[in-house]
């Protein structure tokens, strides 16, 4: 099978998580923070380096900024559902996954709105000209992707953390298709609550997520309630972060794994995984712009203004059909929506949907010669 939907979640996973996960298994068998003896306390301790290492990854101010999810999305769904109450209004870009439009459509039943703002690929004064006429005085949070897990459009999320700031908002960003690929710094950025998933660019395994706090000062309401292994004798959640997020049991070979794929991630080099990438894209776009029947949506992919994620149509054909001819010549891709009808209606595809293209350090362009030549058969 060539794979080329890195986008839901990267295949295959670097030697060294799939080491890690079951290491995590034989030797971190424990419930972390919850026993006095050797394997509690070890299990603790890496939990703790995962924490440490994320920190130093995305540039928060310590481990205890570091929070631990089961996915972005409800990374994404904690910060909404935390800060936001009826009468506040949130601005959103036009481009968002439905992780942010859905608890939106919720929350707008409690008295919240929001406005979408228009993304101008290409053209960051024009977006955050665009940021600047939604926001009201009421605006409380500007949540946004840093790129479009669609169309790979990217959102200049620093200059419009300095926006918000300006209005004295919050920024909330899903860096669901940017960890691993696209750097930032929370505490340079200024971004205040980083949502990420473990299982994409990072290459963690599936069931893991985390919320990053620039300040982990900033109080949210918690989603879920229960044991933390602290402040046992009360009733109430703890106050402080991060176990006030983390109630139950973690998710520990899954958080080992997520360490061992933010250690490749760092050894291969953001920057450096972000130029092949976006290059196998830009590779993938020359040739498919061949093909007569081809329709794209995006100008040709370069840096900085994209994401390697790629979409295109074939002429008379739904993405769907596309993408079960695709899967008959043993090629992997994504068709449909992708969870992200706010993005296909910005482009005009909400209807037909369209084949998503994503690679990861693993593929070859080998890899992309035979899609090719499978499109150039339809």
């Amino acid at each position: 099978m060539i794979y080329l939907d890195n986008s839901a979640t990267t295949y295959p996973k670097p030697p060294a998580v799939r080491q890690a996960v079951a290491k995590a298994l034989a030797e971190y068998g424990a419930n972390p923070g919850r026993g006095g003896f050797a394997m509690s306390v070890n299990t603790g301790r890496v939990v703790y380096e995962c924490r440490r290492t994320a920190a130093a990854f995305f540039g928060a101010a310590g481990p205890e900024c570091v929070v631990f999810q089961p996915s972005c999305t409800q990374a994404l769904n904690l910060v909404l559902k935390g800060c936001l109450k009826s009468g506040d209004h949130v601005v959103v870009s036009d481009l968002e996954h439905n992780a942010v439009m859905r608890p939106l459509a919720a929350l707008g039943e409690k008295g919240v709105s929001y406005t979408a703002a228009e993304v101008v690929p290409g053209d960051n004064d024009a977006t955050l000209a665009a940021f600047r006429k939604a926001m009201r005085p009421n605006t409380k949070l500007l949540a946004c992707t840093q790129a479009s897990n669609v169309f790979g459009v990217r959102v200049p999320v620093e200059r419009l953390a300095a926006l918000c700031h300006q209005y004295g908002a919050k920024i909330c960003v899903d860096a669901a298709q940017g960890a691993g690929v696209l750097p930032i710094s929370l505490m340079e950025s200024g971004v205040d609550f980083l949502c990420c998933a473990g299982h994409k660019g990072l290459y963690g395994p599936m069931g893991t997520g985390m919320l990053i706090f620039r300040d982990p000062a900033d109080k949210l309401a918690t989603l879920v309630e229960g044991g933390t292994g602290t402040l046992s004798h009360s009733f109430q959640q703890p106050e402080d972060p991060p176990e006030r997020y983390e109630p139950g049991t973690l998710n520990v070979p899954g958080i080992v794994g997520l360490r061992a794929g933010m250690e490749f991630v760092k050894q291969r080099g953001v920057e450096r995984i972000y130029q092949e990438e976006l290059g196998k894209t830009s590779y993938l776009y020359a040739r498919l712009s061949k093909l007569k029947k081809v329709k794209l949506y995006t100008p040709p992919p370069q840096a900085p203004w994209f994401a390697p994620v790629l979409s295109f149509n074939v002429e008379g054909m739904s993405s769907e059909a596309v993408g079960a001819k695709l899967a008959k010549e043993g090629v992997a891709v994504r068709c449909g929506l992708h969870c992200a009808p706010a993005a296909h209606e910005k482009m005009g595809t909400k209807e037909t949907g369209t084949v998503r293209i994503s690679p990861s350090v693993f593929t070859r362009r080998e890899e992309l010669d035979v899609l090719v030549r499978a499109v150039a058969k339809l």
